[in-house]
């Protein structure tokens, strides 16, 4: 039997990447997916049928996850359609870096409110449904840089951060419920995000990596697979790193 078979899966900010790659995997282990982005596009509805090829069902769903109103609208169209949610996984964010004298509220704001501002208002709107339901497993999306911080990204390091505190947090609060909640910690992902650097940039961080190398984000998908499945039934409020050993 499958890994995921029979549940459904609800994944944020995965039309592509790291979230994509989450979605294939659990599709391939059985799971049934509805994810969301901020517009389902050409690249969302391929996305779609790639997943529903694997045999399950799969919907994209445009929603801003900033926005605590669209949020509880969306999870609350997916259950008419799904009928249940056993996994969310908050993937969504993004990054605008900068020095923080240079740095301008806007883009504070921003990346607060996508990274970590829509992990609450997912959380806030799935817990009520895994509670009756007496099972599930929250997955956050952090960062090596929300444990070792980065210059240039005070922004994005807080809002990870702010993703370990509430993954804590929550595990005490819903653990008693039967749901477990765990935290990601990648650490340099090959994503278009970050093909978007300097091959001089990407061989220095590299070179900081015990493994040499940077991540795929099958590998964070691994990681993703285990903490949903049941193979992790005894762990909770932890967070993983996926960072071939750049932050120990």
């Amino acid at each position: 039997m499958k890994l995921l078979e029979g549940k459904t899966a609800l994944i944020t900010g995965a039309a592509r990447g790291i979230g994509k790659a989450i979605a294939l995997k659990y599709a391939s282990e059985g799971a049934n997916i509805a994810f969301t982005d901020l517009n389902i596009d050409d690249a969302g509805k391929a996305t779609e049928q790639e997943i529903a090829a694997l045999g399950v069902k799969c919907k994209g769903y445009a929603s801003n996850a900033a926005n605590f109103d669209e949020t509880h609208s969306v999870v609350e169209s997916i259950l008419n359609d799904f009928g249940r949610i056993d996994i969310l996984v908050n993937n969504a964010g993004i990054t605008k870096d900068g020095l923080m004298m240079r740095m301008t509220e806007q883009q504070w704001d921003a990346v607060i409110n996508v990274n970590l501002k829509s992990a609450f208002n997912f959380i806030h709107a799935v817990t009520p449904v895994m509670m009756r339901q007496k099972t599930g497993s929250i997955i956050n999306m952090s960062s090596v840089v929300g444990v070792s911080g980065n210059a240039g990204q005070s922004n994005y390091s807080a809002s990870k951060a702010g993703m370990i505190g509430l993954t804590k947090s929550m595990a005490k609060e819903v653990g008693s419920r039967g749901i477990r909640v765990n935290a990601i910690a990648p650490g340099f992902i090959i994503t278009d995000m970050t093909a978007a650097l300097s091959e001089e940039v990407r061989n220095e961080w590299a070179k900081q990596i015990p493994l040499r190398r940077g991540g795929t984000p099958d590998d964070v998908a691994n990681t993703a697979l285990y903490l949903a499945s049941e193979l992790s039934s005894y762990v909770t409020g932890q967070v993983i790193h996926v960072c071939g050993g750049m932050n120990m």
